[in-house]
């Protein structure tokens, strides 16, 4: 018979087993560390079909191949990130994978040209991790719900990027280290201040069941980027929503799309409860990742102010103030300053980030010309780089600065008789390596001043 103090030994045993298990997430064999030894560990729960609760890692109640994915994740530094709180730079790279199959097919055909190099000539084998090397610190990537409904045009113009494509680059940018920002598009295609549309499978859905529908599409969505290794850091729960989100599917008589768009005061109400349902989810989901409401009204400074004021009214749960600023859209950078001075006056408790900027090293782009400010050359997007970012460093509260579309680089890939191994129907010439040549421009390498 065991006596009293063999089975409170035992029971602190036990207390210290399950003690360890719960403080470090993954450390399936409770030694303390998380490593191969937990991957084996989650292997043989599956193999011999006995529970153990440690196991499931990715908290799906279950234990399976996805928590040998999720277990990979937290081996490689991409579980549940730790808060962060800036600054980052980076860009959003959304279609490499889409060059870099293009290249490996160019590259197949004898196209020996087919990559990115750096300024000097020299092949970039990664591009996550030599932009990490060049000090850039995060990337983002957009997700439309389902880019196989969108048009012909818009595909061919980059609306790709299904969930599938961002589980492996957000695992890619974790991997190497860096800060994930996430990129929700509540759209089948591109959602910025003109077009935001509903989904086509989510158009017959009232508004009650479409609040509902955002919450558990940001919650699946969330889950499935844990589960693959590319938990975000960031996320926006909308791209360019500041006439809102959600207006109705393509084709939707104006009449009825008025229901929807924020330039009607009664609509921002159900506006701003979708916006609660995907921060609900994003709060579940990923507790430690910083919420973003991403805006592009810098040029229109009450239209700016009067959304955030009401986002502050209705109580929405957000961290950061996210613009988009383009000096050919929005104007030059004493329109950005006005903007800002705003923000930092009436939201003092908000971070902001420049989520979206560019400058043309070659071609014009947009409907204002700045080129006697930055010529459209190397020299003047690099100065453009430069003057943005001592402008941004007035303002304390700016923690973050993303160039939009910087992998661009058709080089190896153009040519009449080469076309179908284009990657955009029609080129973008303010991304950061040079169409002509493949090589990295100087404003590239500029960027990483931000965080220095």
């Amino acid at each position: 018979m065991m006596n009293t103090s063999r089975i409170i030994a035992l029971l602190a045993l036990i207390l210290t087993s399950l003690t360890i298990h719960a403080a470090v997430k993954g450390d399936v064999n409770g030694d303390g560390e998380v490593n191969i030894g937990d991957l084996n560990s989650i292997i043989t729960v599956i193999l011999e079909n006995r529970d153990d609760p440690a196991a499931d890692v990715n908290g799906d109640g279950e234990v399976n191949i996805g928590d040998v994915n999720a277990e990979i994740a937290l081996i490689l530094g991409g579980g549940e990130p730790e808060p962060y709180d800036g600054p980052i730079v980076g860009g959003d790279i959304s279609m490499l994978t889409k060059y870099e199959t293009h290249q490996r097919w160019a590259l197949r055909y004898g196209i020996t040209t087919a990559h990115y190099y750096d300024m000097n000539g020299q092949v970039i084998d990664d591009v996550i991790t030599w932009t990490k090397q060049q000090g850039w610190n995060a990337a983002r990537v957009r997700l439309f719900v389902n880019p196989a409904n969108a048009s012909a045009e818009d595909r061919g113009q980059g609306v790709i990027q299904n969930l599938d494509t961002v589980k492996v680059l957000g695992a890619r940018i974790k991997a190497a280290g860096m800060q994930f920002m996430l990129d929700f598009h509540y759209s089948d295609s591109w959602a910025d201040p003109v077009k935001q549309y509903t989904p086509a499978e989510w158009a017959d859905l009232d508004d009650e069941a479409l609040v509902n529908k955002v919450y558990e599409y940001t919650r699946d969505c969330l889950r499935a980027l844990k589960a693959a290794g590319a938990t975000p850091d960031y996320i926006q729960t909308g791209n360019e929503i500041s006439y809102g989100m959600l207006w109705g599917p393509v084709g939707t008589p104006t009449a009825q799309l008025k229901k929807c768009y924020m330039g009607d005061e009664a609509n921002w109400g159900r506006f701003t409860d979708l916006l609660k349902a995907a921060g609900r989810a994003c709060r579940e989901e990923c507790p430690n990742a910083k919420i973003i409401l991403h805006t592009e009204r810098v040029a229109k400074t009450s239209i700016l102010v009067n959304f955030y004021n009401q986002m502050r009214n209705k109580q929405v749960d957000y961290d950061i103030i996210g613009l988009s600023y383009y000096p050919y859209y929005h104007g030059n950078l004493s329109t950005l300053a006005v903007a800002l001075v705003n923000m930092r006056n009436s939201f003092q408790d908000k971070d902001v980030m420049i989520v979206e900027t560019g400058y043309s090293y070659k071609y014009k782009v947009g409907d204002q010309d700045f080129s006697s400010i930055w010529p459209l050359t190397y020299a003047g997007q690099k100065q453009f780089t430069v003057d943005l970012m001592n402008e941004l460093k007035n303002y304390p509260q700016v923690k973050g600065l993303m160039w939009w579309f910087p992998e661009a680089n058709e080089y190896g890939l153009g040519g009449s008789y080469w076309n179908q191994l284009h990657v955009n129907d029609q080129w973008y010439n303010a991304g950061l390596w040079d169409h002509a040549t493949g090589r990295a421009t100087p404003a590239l390498y500029e960027l990483k001043n931000f965080v220095e």
